[in-house]
């Protein structure tokens, strides 16, 4: 059995910041590693199966599901899953790391409820929801109905930031990279 750790636990709606705040505390805090999530959707872009996402087909999702082997998942948009398999978390312990995630909102709660003492979950909030709409929408990699979708969920999403930690404002990105790294390495210090 793996020696359990300390989790860091990024949740925020998307178009938040979280996924570059993320990537940044992994150029600059040596003792993370970032817990890569699987998915049923299809790879965007030039993302990698086992770098950016574990992508599997829904059976064997559900399969796996049914056999108890994720930590938490949820079906985030109709038809899409994502989740967390044990096996990741155990994998990056194993080797004395501490775990970091970039996840939706619900699925941060329930690791945080799931591991408690041993999470730190932080919601990241933008300045306001029609920031987060010219994020999403100067993406450019959604349909005008996946869209109203993301921004249909970023509402509610919004409303559970106290559940969290800690909310970091992420106004300016800078700032909230410095604020980040400084919550995260107390937290692994602890």
């Amino acid at each position: 059995m793996t020696k359990e750790g300390k989790l860091i636990i990024f949740s925020a709606p998307s178009g938040a910041g979280k996924t570059t705040i993320v990537h940044h505390l992994l150029g600059e805090v040596p003792d993370l590693e970032f817990s890569i999530s699987a998915t049923t959707r299809a790879p965007r872009g030039d993302e990698e199966d086992g770098k950016d996402y574990y992508f599997i087909s829904l059976p064997e999702f559900t399969h796996r599901i049914a056999k108890k082997q994720f930590v938490e998942f949820e079906e985030v948009y109709t038809g899409t899953f994502y989740g967390t398999l044990r096996a990741e978390i155990e994998r990056i312990w194993a080797k004395g790391k501490t775990v970091i995630f970039d996840i939706d909102v619900e699925g941060g709660l329930h690791l945080k409820r799931k591991y408690n003492e041993q999470a730190l979950a932080i919601f990241v909030q933008p300045p306001s929801l029609e920031v987060l709409k010219e994020r999403l929408t100067g993406r450019g990699t959604d349909s005008a109905e996946k869209l109203a979708e993301r921004f249909e969920k970023a509402e509610k999403e919004l409303n559970y930031a106290p559940q969290f930690d800690i909310i970091l404002k992420n106004y300016d990105l800078q700032t909230a990279c410095k604020e980040a790294k400084t919550l995260v390495t107390e937290f692994i210090a602890s």
